[in-house]
């Protein structure tokens, strides 16, 4: 099982500089999956313990294999990142948590072993589930879900053009049975000339179904709800997302975060409370920070990362911000 989950930890480098200057605490790994970035912070970093959390089993297995020497600094559970309060308050042994981490996205090992049925590239059963102890499949959304549901969820998740045409080719051809019935299926259904362009026609589709299966939009929004009210004073966010549906709550909840998104809702002129708009954190990245070019080089998936980051502010109490402008 180690052997089969290697796996490259994106960005490494910013990741371990970005919680360097923290307070001494526990750092939580939200997607700790092979650990490699679980290992550096722990070699960087020798005052802190680390609580690394994954939906996969193989994956905490492994990581807990690979942590092991590090003795009782590391410790690692199942669950996922939406659960991120309850699993510190289970397993964080009353330590107050000044870093965390969430890689977003599937693992190369997850991709790479067919019978997972992540990807386009290899025949399979339509799986899907980083979590295999959860009831919803691919199976379940490509077979089950009227033709609505399912362009909505291509659409929605694959922002692809043609999810319509997809999902009414989908419902045509069931029942769908393997991974590559549906890429044909895609493939078939999308327009020739569009076909001949770009990555596999079905790289939208799979996206999207896989998204659906895990409920990974709705999962990243409650996780970083929780997130930024574990953090202690000076504490900091992380998060490495891979397209722009991910990019795009990160920014928005850590300009929420921020005060700026209340701050441009006050009317001018009007008397406000400074503290009020104050927010909870600064933004470290204004801009995404993207993978150096010899990381792409060395690793093509680390392309479309982005990494963005926030510092819990001292002496700010928790804020419910999108009502502090009534």
């Amino acid at each position: 099982m180690e052997a089969e989950f290697s796996h490259l930890p994106v960005m490494a480098r910013e990741v371990v500089e970005l919680l360097l200057p923290v307070p001494s605490g526990l750092i939580v790994d939200g997607t700790v999956g092979g650990a490699g970035h679980a290992a550096l912070l722990l070699e960087a970093r020798p005052d802190v313990h680390l609580l690394g959390i994954d939906r996969d089993a193989d994956a905490v297995e492994v990581a807990r294999s690979r942590l092991a020497r590090f003795g009782d600094r590391a410790q690692v559970v199942h669950g996922g990142f939406e659960q991120l309060a309850t699993l510190v308050e289970r397993y964080g042994e009353g330590e107050q948590v000044m870093g965390i981490l969430m890689d977003l996205g599937v693992s190369s090992p997850q991709l790479d072993r067919a019978e997972r049925g992540f990807s386009y590239r290899y025949d399979a059963p339509l799986d899907m589930r980083m979590d295999s102890a959860q009831a919803l499949t691919a199976t379940e959304v490509v077979n089950n879900y009227d033709e609505a549901q399912l362009a909505a969820v291509i659409s929605q998740y694959g922002e692809e053009r043609f999810a319509r045409r997809i999902a009414h080719a989908i419902v045509a051809a069931r029942p769908v049975r393997s991974t590559r019935e549906l890429a044909d299926i895609v493939r078939d259904a999308i327009p020739a000339a569009t076909r001949r362009k770009g990555p596999h026609p079905a790289r939208r589709t799979f996206q999207a179904i896989r998204m659906e299966v895990n409920r990974e939009l709705p999962n990243l929004a409650s996780g970083l709800d929780e997130s930024v009210h574990v953090l202690g004073p000076e504490g900091r966010v992380l998060v490495l997302a891979y397209h722009s549906l991910e990019d795009r709550i990160v920014k928005e909840t850590f300009t929420r975060w921020s005060g700026e998104e209340a701050a441009r809702a006050v009317p001018a002129k009007l008397p406000v409370q400074d503290s009020k708009l104050r927010g909870m954190v600064r933004v470290l990245t204004r801009r995404p920070l993207r993978p150096r070019a010899d990381e792409v080089a060395a690793n093509p998936r680390a392309e479309s990362a982005r990494l963005r980051a926030v510092e819990r502010l001292a002496g700010v109490p928790d804020v419910n911000l999108p009502d502090i402008v009534a």
